[in-house]
């Protein structure tokens, strides 16, 4: 297990305990009346929470924060549909904007992750896709620019990127949904799941050789 497994899993521990003192010393409105609250505002709202995940896609915010609201939002079967359908759509726009600027546009990302990258995507296109979307290597919006800058085909992109996030939008709407009674076993069923998925995406990655691709290609900054 890397060091930036070890450091994920620490957190999830750590938002466990915090959770447990919170609901120990802190009344938390139940979900069902923040959902109550959320839809009041009805399609509007979900169109708004969907344009407002897609555009964070473009940018360094973590996307695990995103799929917990709207678990937390939505619930967990509509927060985690919601995810995948918005995170999708904002990585096809990254995408595209890459594609559509190029290299000299994106002088300020740092080229050896890029370079890192690509060589892991070029080698087996949507497989390698998958991967690099469930495992937390490299950030949501690099792998949207990286992918538009290198020779992946549009269709892989998308299908591993559809497929690739849904068990991360999965565990960690879960984690939104049942956040409001953190000592509940669905909860903590939550939470579990995330450090499952953690682990054997790492197992998956060196086992396909992902993350001797990364070690191996990148350089210096």
């Amino acid at each position: 297990m890397t060091v930036g497994h070890r450091l994920k899993l620490a957190i999830l521990a750590a938002v466990m305990v915090a959770g447990v003192v919170v609901a120990a010393t802190v009344d938390i409105p139940d979900s069902t009346s923040i959902r109550d609250s959320v839809s009041a505002a009805g399609v509007s709202g979900v169109l708004a929470f969907m344009l407002i995940l897609a555009a964070l896609t473009l940018t360094p915010f973590p996307m695990s924060v995103l799929t917990v609201a709207g678990g937390l939002m939505f619930g967990l079967v509509p927060g985690a549909l919601i995810v995948i359908v918005a995170a999708t759509f904002g990585a096809w726009a990254g995408y595209w904007l890459a594609r559509s600027l190029g290299r000299a546009s994106f002088a300020q990302i740092s080229w050896s992750r890029i370079v890192a990258l690509n060589a892991v995507l070029e080698r087996r296109g949507m497989s390698s896709m998958m991967v690099v979307r469930l495992i937390p290597v490299f950030p949501f919006g690099l792998v949207n620019y990286a992918a538009g800058l290198s020779s992946v085909r549009q269709r892989d992109y998308l299908v591993g990127t559809a497929i690739g996030i849904v068990p991360g939008a999965i565990a960690y709407s879960a984690v939104g949904a049942y956040g409001t009674s953190p000592l509940s076993w669905p909860f903590v069923a939550a939470i579990a799941a995330v450090v499952v998925i953690g682990g054997g995406s790492a197992v998956l990655a060196r086992r396909l050789g992902v993350t001797g691709s990364i070690r191996g290609n990148q350089t210096p900054v």
